[in-house]
């Protein structure tokens, strides 16, 4: 795991900190975890400034992620970067003119699909970060990896069902993110638990006063 300076003047950026109680907090760590915290909050409300803050982040997370040698958490966050551009090109679409973001929860179809896809996404990334050695705890960090990018996937289509995705990848991403010493990260997976129950009464009322019946624009199958 990272935890000297490397010799790239970038990785040497992304360990740079401070210590708090023995313990090194990186800069990049910091300052990425506070944009995807702001990227949670945002979402919340439906803001289209959840994309624009959430690239922001995945780029320092990347980083980071280098740095503590997770370099499953790392290809995340490089993934993120596609997931954010389809995603918010999607809500500037729905919302344009001032529009609400319709939102509803998936269709029995639909969720299906998505936890076919988190199980059996999580078992192919899992083989094959074993295969190649990427990663040090290959099984957590293909569910986080799966699970982040089914999550950004479903809440670019502006599924309901995406706040529970992502609670599951904070019960899984705490213990990672405390054994890799993140302990920002680890710290922010616990908030981003809060959040995300928050998110699901918030986005399920707005659900129910919708007027009009729900929209099926953003199915996955579409």
């Amino acid at each position: 795991m990272g935890g000297a300076a490397s010799g790239v003047w970038w990785l040497d950026w992304a360990y740079a900190g401070f210590t708090v109680l023995g313990e090194h907090v990186r800069w990049a760590d910091l300052i990425g975890n506070i944009a995807a915290l702001a990227t949670v909050a945002l979402a919340i409300p439906r803001s289209l400034w959840t994309w624009p803050v959430q690239l922001t982040g995945a780029v320092l997370l990347f980083a980071v992620s280098i740095d503590a040698q997770l370099l499953g958490n790392a290809l995340k966050q490089a993934m993120f970067i596609g997931l954010v551009v389809y995603g918010w090109t999607r809500w500037a679409r729905r919302t344009r003119g001032g529009t609400p973001l319709r939102v509803r929860p998936a269709t029995a179809h639909e969720r299906g699909l998505l936890i076919g896809l988190l199980v059996g996404g999580t078992v192919a990334v899992a083989l094959l970060f074993e295969a190649t050695g990427i990663s040090w705890a290959p099984w957590p960090d293909a569910f986080i990896f799966v699970g982040s990018a089914i999550a950004t996937f479903a809440q670019s289509r502006a599924l309901v069902d995406f706040w529970f995705v992502w609670i599951a990848v904070d019960l899984v991403g705490v213990p990672l993110a405390l054994m890799s010493g993140l302990w920002v990260t680890g710290l922010v997976y616990g908030v981003f638990f809060v959040l995300a129950v928050i998110g699901i009464r918030d986005w399920m009322r707005r659900y129910r006063a919708q007027a009009g019946p729900p929209t099926r624009e953003g199915a996955v199958s579409a």
